[in-house]
């Protein structure tokens, strides 16, 4: 084995250990952020929301979010207390957008993570005040001095992470799946090319993906330079992400995956595996993987965890 096989054996070896450490520190943060305490400027916290919010958010779950912005912010030294306030911040937004994902209006599923969805749980009005709660609460979480002392370091984190969440970004690339479904043309499904779905699946996964790990690098005050690498790599592996998503919806199996699949056939959905077929996806997969590998090269052994992050995200069985 060259030295080279040896170090990346070693790195994913060492992933899935680095991982599950940042998801109980996680759990832990968003435990405590989710309490029934009400904070300075709330009135009280009304139960059945809080309750509703801390079953999608505390359900597990690989916490990948999290995880790149720890490492990312790590590799320039930044204090992990404080990059764990960005991950609390992504993680939020993006349970908050599988809550409203879920729901009947939407992708209308019943399981989450082998669990029944929040609506399912609850139900549907519990459902959308939670996830709007949740998707409020991440600017809360990045406004305050915990998450950094400096006020512009905070603006960047908030202005950056809306962009990634709203209209440019992981809502406007739900939209245009649903537009891409038919939902809007009398029930006629309107086919993306491969330009198109891949422009689509940046914005409606890839965003908070990249975010991520933009907001790991912002949050320890790296450089410019530094935060292009990062958004190049987050861009990779945010398109990678939903290829393997999409992969495993056409491939596995319900009860590894913890949700239904072969859901995106049946609804016409914009993938790059209905496009390019299984090989094809599986290919521009491993250059997707070669292409964020490449983003972080100039950091060395820096980087080896988001190198093993790429590796394990297109890698994944659920």
């Amino acid at each position: 084995m060259t030295k080279e096989a040896a170090e990346r054996a070693d790195a994913d070896a060492r992933f899935p250990k680095e991982l599950d450490r940042v998801a109980t520190d996680m759990e832990a943060l968003l435990d405590r952020l989710l309490g029934a305490d009400a904070l300075p400027g709330e009135r009280t916290r009304p139960a059945r929301v809080l309750e509703a919010m801390r079953y999608a958010s505390l359900a597990g779950g690989k916490r990948i979010r999290p995880y790149l912005a720890v490492a990312s912010a790590e590799m320039f030294g930044g204090p992990r207390e404080r990059a764990l306030m960005v991950g609390a911040a992504v993680e939020v937004v993006h349970c908050y957008s599988l809550v409203h994902d879920d729901l009947p209006s939407m992708d209308n599923d019943e399981l989450r993570r082998g669990r029944p969805t929040t609506h399912k749980q609850y139900d549907e009005a519990t459902a959308i005040l939670a996830g709007d709660a949740l998707l409020t609460y991440a600017f809360d979480i990045l406004g305050r001095t915990d998450t950094h002392p400096d006020p512009a370091v905070r603006i960047d984190l908030v202005l950056a992470l809306a962009r990634a969440s709203g209209l440019g970004g992981m809502v406007g690339g739900q939209m245009l799946d649903l537009a891409a479904e038919g939902r809007f043309a009398e029930g006629v499904p309107q086919p993306l090319d491969r330009a198109a779905t891949e422009t689509m699946e940046s914005m409606k996964t890839g965003a908070l993906l990249k975010f991520s790990c933009v907001g790991g690098a912002i949050v320890a005050e790296a450089d410019q330079a530094a935060r292009a690498a990062l958004a190049r790599y987050g861009t990779a592996i945010g398109k990678a992400f939903q290829v393997a998503d999409d992969l495993l919806d056409a491939l596995g199996d319900p009860e590894t995956v913890g949700k239904a699949t072969g859901k995106d056939a049946a609804a016409h959905k914009a993938t790059l595996v209905r496009i390019m077929g299984v090989e094809g996806a599986r290919k521009a997969l491993a250059d997707l993987v070669a292409e964020a590998e490449a983003a972080v090269a100039p950091f060395g052994p820096r980087a080896d965890m988001l190198r093993a992050a790429a590796r394990f995200i297109a890698d994944r069985t659920h």
